[in-house]
Formats: C-alpha cells, structure tokens, sequence
C-alpha cells in the first residue's frame, strides 16, 4: 500500500467507514454514515472522488457492474501520519511535550497508565 496522503476531516469519516467494511457502493457509504453524518449522496460522493484523486481509494466494480470504493491505504498509516504531522505542528516535532501534554490533561485510568508506562519503558529498551 502507498503511503498516506493527507485526508481532510471530512473525508476521515468516509474512510473510517470504509476501514470498517469494504467494498462500498457510494450509496452504502452514505447510508453507513447518515446516522452520524446526515450528508447526501452527492456529498458522499464529492467525499469519494476526492480521496481516489489523494489515492487514499481505488475503485471496483462490484457483480452489477456498479462502482464499488476500498481503501488503497491501511488506517495506521493514515493515523501515523496524522499523528507526526499533529507533533510537528503543534509541538515542533518534539514527542515529549505532546506525551506531558496529554498526560496532564487527559483523565487517565490506573490501567491506562500502567500500559503507557509498559511502552515507554519499551522503547528506552529497544
């Protein structure tokens, strides 16, 4: 798979649906996000259209010979991106600025911490 374009907010969702079940028609992909999205199928399609021009789709046709859409990348990709160029915006792609950040301003159980704590002392050791 390539590597991640850059996918706007609105288009997370498409892909997120997409992630979660694919082939779609756009039609199903409408229908799979109007209890959270309520857009229209032309949106929906605007939506498609543009993450197969950022290469984030490819498309099919399905047995009926309508035009089906599946990711073309994996979704930690798209986040890894996103998340390097959120660090690099945000805190001038420094990691341990975001890490304090979040870690005095996110409410934390004891099973969260104990799991971060876990993956940081992985990474001193590797």
């Amino acid at each position: 798979m390539p590597n991640a374009p850059d996918i706007a907010e609105s288009e997370w969702s498409v892909m997120e649906a997409l992630w979660e079940s694919s082939p779609q028609t756009a039609s199903e992909v409408t229908k799979a996000l109007r209890p959270t999205m309520n857009w229209a199928e032309n949106t929906v399609r605007t939506l498609l259209t543009r993450l197969v021009e950022k290469g984030a789709l490819k498309t099919a046709e399905n047995a009926s010979g309508t035009r089906t859409f599946l990711p073309a990348v994996k979704r930690e990709a798209c986040v890894r991106a996103e998340s390097e160029s959120f660090m690099q915006r945000i805190f001038g792609g420094a990691a341990k600025p975001l890490l304090v950040h979040f870690a005095q301003n996110s409410k934390l159980t004891a099973e969260e911490v104990k799991e971060l704590k876990k993956l940081l002392d992985q990474n001193l050791n590797s």
